[in-house]
C-alpha cells in the first residue's frame, strides 16, 4: 500500500510545512536517513529523514519510523531540492546523445528551461516530442523565442512589423503558450531580435502574460554598444511594467573595463522598481568570461539586416572600410584580441582554445583579417573575458538573482565551450559560498530552488516538503568542486553523491545511473 499524504499549499512561492499527515502504510520507494536539510526556502538546515514515494516527497521528520525499498545514509552530508538552471541552451545536446544529462545532474541540476535568448523553435510541441522520444535524465520547459518568431514573419528585415504580421507573432506566441512553455524569451542584442522596437516586445509580452507567462530578455545592450548596459536593464523594466507581466534580466552583468562598476546602477534600477511593484528578477552564472560568437560580438546590426548573404557583401563591397571600422571599435570594447577565445570553429579545429590575437600571431596575419575570414566560413564560437568580481559578486548578493547555466551540453572534443555549461552551479557553491564567502550556502540554495519554480511556475518544484515532486540531491558542500575549465570544458562537476529526479535515483553515490525520469514541464498558472 502506498503511504499517503496531504497536499501542501504554495503561497507566495513558498511551500508551508505544517502539513497533516495520514499515519505510515506499508513502505515506500525510498528513504533519505539522517541529512542536514536545507528545503530551498533559505531557512536554516535541520538534520531530518526524508521519505519518497511514487515519484513525490510523502514525509519530512526528525526521525521517521518507516520502511523502504531503498535507504540513503545523508548522515553528514547536505540535502536539497534540486537545482533549476532558468536559461540553459542544452536542448541540443538533450535530444541527441547526451539526452541522460550527466553534465546537469553532476552539477545538482535536476530542471533546465530551453530556447533563451530568443531562439529556438517557434514549433514547441515538436520540439518536445523530439527530446520526450530519446528520454530525459533532466525535467525541461520551453519558452517561445521572440527571435524565432520575428524571423518567421518578418525574416531578417530591419523594420517594423506591420498590423497583421506583428498580430501573427502574437498568435504564434499565443500558440506557445497554449503547448505548454513558460513564458517568452528574447535577445534584442542578438538580429533579428535587436530590430525589434520596445513597443512590439510589450504587445508580444502581454501575449505571454495572458497565459500565466514570464517574460526573459538577454537585454539589449550589455555594455556600450548601443543604448548602454542602464538603458537596457530600464528597457526591461518598462517592458514589465507595460505588459503587466513577471521579467528577468538574463545572465546580468556589466560587460567590458568601460561598464565596471556599473552593477551598482543596475542593481539600485532593479531595486527600485521592485519597491513600487514591478516584479523583476534576474539570473546570473558565477564566471568572469562571456560566451557568444564572433559574429554577434563584433559585427554591428546594421550589417546583419538582410542575413548572412547581406553580410559577406559587405565584407566585400563598398561597406567593407565602415564595417571593418565598427568591427575594430567592438574588439576594444570587448578588451582587445588577446581576450577573446575562439571555442568552436568546425572550419579549423585547431583555432579552438586560442586567443584571436595567438590566431592571428601563428598564421601571420592580421587580427582583422583572420575575423574576417571567420565570417566568411559561417561564424565561431567565442568566450570573452570581461566582468569584474565585484560586479560579479554585487549582483550575485541581491535576493531577486537566481543561478543560471546560459551553458551548452556537448559531449568531449565538440569544441572547446565555455565550462559554465559543466560546472555554474558547482562552481558558485565552491567558490562564492565555500571559499569567499559572498552568500551562506541556505541563501544560494534558494537562488537556485525554489526562487526558479516561484518565478516560473514550476507547480511542486523547488522546494522539500510533503506532496512536492522528489527532485532532490544530497552533497558535501566542503567536497565539491567544478573541474571544468576554458581548456577543458567538459569535465564533470564532483562531488553529488546523489541525484535524484521524480522520485528515480540519476547518480547514486557519486556514479551516473543512466536513468531518464525527467519529463517535459509545464507552466501553471
Amino acid at each position: 500500500m502506498r503511504f499517503r499524504v496531504i497536499a501542501g499549499v504554495l503561497l507566495a512561492g513558498t511551500l508551508l510545512m505544517s502539513i497533516a499527515l495520514t499515519p505510515v502504510e506499508g513502505e515506500v520507494d525510498l528513504l533519505i536517513r539522517g541529512g542536514s536539510v536545507l528545503d530551498g526556502s533559505a531557512a536554516q538546515a535541520r538534520t531530518a529523514d526524508i521519505a519518497i514515494d511514487a515519484g513525490r516527497i510523502v514525509a519530512i521528520d526528525a526521525h521517521l519510523s518507516v520502511t523502504a525499498r531503498r535507504e540513503i545514509d545523508a548522515h553528514g552530508l547536505t540535502v536539497t531540492p534540486g537545482f533549476i538552471d532558468g536559461h540553459s541552451h542544452a536542448a541540443g545536446g538533450l535530444s541527441g546523445r547526451l539526452n541522460t544529462a550527466v553534465p546537469l545532474l553532476a552539477q545538482g541540476i535536476t530542471t533546465v528551461i530551453i530556447n533563451p535568448d530568443g531562439g529556438g523553435p517557434v514549433d514547441l510541441s515538436e520540439q518536445a516530442s523530439r527530446l520526450a522520444a530519446r528520454g530525459l535524465g533532466v525535467n525541461v520547459a520551453q519558452f517561445v523565442p521572440h527571435g524565432s518568431v520575428r524571423r518567421a514573419v518578418v525574416g531578417m528585415a530591419d523594420r517594423a512589423p506591420t498590423s497583421p504580421e506583428l498580430a501573427r507573432m502574437a498568435s504564434l506566441v499565443a500558440d506557445g503558450m497554449r503547448e505548454g512553455a513558460v513564458g517568452l524569451s528574447s535577445g534584442l542584442y542578438y538580429a533579428p531580435g535587436s530590430f525589434a522596437s520596445t513597443d512590439e516586445v510589450i504587445a508580444l509580452a502581454r501575449a505571454a502574460a495572458a497565459a500565466g507567462g514570464v517574460y526573459s530578455s538577454h537585454i539589449r545592450d550589455e555594455s556600450d554598444y548601443s543604448i548602454g548596459v542602464v538603458a537596457a536593464v530600464d528597457e526591461v523594466i518598462r517592458i514589465a511594467e507595460g505588459a503587466q507581466i513577471t521579467a528577468i534580466v538574463s545572465h546580468l552583468k556589466a560587460l567590458g573595463p568601460q561598464t565596471w562598476g556599473k552593477a551598482a546602477i543596475l542593481v539600485d534600477h532593479i531595486a527600485r522598481a521592485r519597491e513600487r511593484g514591478v516584479r523583476i528578477f534576474a539570473d546570473q552564472y558565477p564566471y568572469d568570461a562571456s560566451g557568444t560568437s564572433v559574429v554577434a560580438a563584433l559585427v554591428p546590426r546594421w550589417a546583419e539586416a538582410g542575413g548572412r548573404a547581406a553580410l559577406r557583401a559587405h565584407l566585400s563591397g563598398d561597406d567593407r572600410d565602415r564595417l571593418l571600422g565598427d568591427i575594430r571599435t567592438n574588439l576594444r570594447r570587448r578588451g582587445g584580441p588577446a581576450t577573446l577565445v575562439v571555442s568552436d570553429y568546425s572550419a579549423n579545429r585547431s583555432y579552438e582554445g586560442l586567443t584571436l590575437e595567438q590566431i592571428a600571431q601563428r598564421s601571420d596575419r592580421t587580427v582583422d583579417a583572420v575575423i574576417v575570414g571567420i565570417i566568411r566560413n559561417g561564424d565561431a564560437g567565442l568566450v570573452s573575458f570581461n566582468m569584474s568580481d565585484a560586479d560579479i559578486e554585487l549582483i550575485m548578493r541581491q535576493p531577486w538573482t537566481m543561478t543560471c547555466t546560459d551553458g551548452d551540453l556537448r559531449a568531449e572534443g565538440d569544441g572547446k565551450p565555455h565550462p559554465r555549461g559543466y560546472g555554474a552551479f558547482v562552481r558558485k557553491l565552491a567558490v562564492y559560498v565555500r571559499q569567499r564567502g559572498v552568500l551562506t550556502l541556505s541563501d544560494a540554495v534558494r537562488s537556485m530552488t525554489s526562487l526558479p519554480a516561484s518565478v516560473y511556475g514550476l507547480k511542486d518544484r523547488g522546494m522539500l516538503a510533503p506532496g512536492t515532486w522528489a527532485d532532490v540531491i544530497v552533497f558535501d558542500p566542503a567536497a565539491i568542486s567544478d573541474r571544468a575549465t576554458y581548456s577543458a570544458p567538459q569535465r564533470l562537476a564532483t562531488g553529488m553523491a546523489y541525484v535524484i529526479v521524480n522520485g528515480v535515483i540519476a547518480i547514486d553515490d557519486g556514479r551516473p545511473a543512466g536513468t531518464t525520469s525527467g519529463r517535459m514541464l509545464q507552466r501553471r498558472r
